[in-house]
């Protein structure tokens, strides 16, 4: 469906799509983003193929995208998003919470991840984080990333098998390591805190904060919090 403007666009509007079959959370989330000052809709859809339409004619600074949609997946969205907008940052807002809807939604591009038990507050906060170079990612799935991470590595003081080089301790990470407070923040994120709660228990502004966040990308070579909280278990960046 097409947004009718409202009247001339507010300068430097964050550009948000919603991509939502759920008609009155569709529109909860339309009437949340209006009625912010520095948001405005450019694009709604109820489907997969109206969207995949919808998303050649609207360059878009954030999109929200669920999973489930009636005529196919969101995924679908995620990648066609990513491949005509590389400016866009996407967000996955859905039910499904578990492992592998959240590794395809990662794999397809998705920056951030919320399940949606999100309140409107925190949804129009967790979209300026997004667009700021944040991964907003719900606590609950942070724990399954992080239980699937730690699964995934050997036993303390496990010995390798000869000749496995695949179980070697591997190389410190080429950047150069991260400094005492990079590793402080990748701390916080490990545990599935928010950007906020991050910022308040280091005594530092939220926009410090995405400043570590953005330089711990860059260091580990990721793009996302799942992705960093993975590259540090590899790297043995994460305290016990």
């Amino acid at each position: 469906m097409h947004i009718e403007s409202p009247g001339p666009r507010r300068p430097l509007a964050l550009r948000v799509g919603v991509v939502e079959d759920d008609a009155a959370t569709r529109e909860s989330m339309l009437a949340m983003i209006n009625a912010q000052a520095d948001m405005a809709v450019v694009l709604c859809a109820a489907g997969q193929q109206e969207a995949l339409a919808l998303l050649r004619q609207c360059p878009l600074d954030v999109l929200l995208v669920d999973l489930g949609l009636p005529d196919g997946s969101g995924l679908d969205v995620i990648r066609s998003a990513r491949a005509l907008w590389s400016g866009c940052s996407v967000m996955v807002s859905t039910m499904f919470g578990d492992e592998a809807h959240v590794l395809r939604s990662i794999e397809a591009g998705a920056m951030g991840y919320l399940l949606k038990d999100s309140g409107p507050a925190e949804l129009a906060a967790e979209i300026r984080n997004l667009h700021a170079g944040g991964s907003p990612i719900s606590p609950n799935v942070a724990r399954k990333i992080l239980a699937r991470a730690a699964a995934s590595l050997p036993a303390p003081g496990a010995a390798a098998p000869a000749g496995d080089a695949s179980a070697a301790p591997k190389p410190p990470i080429e950047t150069g390591g991260l400094s005492a407070r990079e590793r402080e923040v990748l701390q916080f994120v490990s545990k599935g805190f928010t950007t906020e709660e991050t910022a308040d228990a280091m005594g530092v502004s939220r926009s410090t904060v995405l400043t570590f966040v953005r330089r711990i990308y860059a260091k580990l070579q990721v793009n996302s919090r799942a992705e960093a909280v993975h590259a540090a278990h590899r790297h043995g960046l994460l305290a016990n």
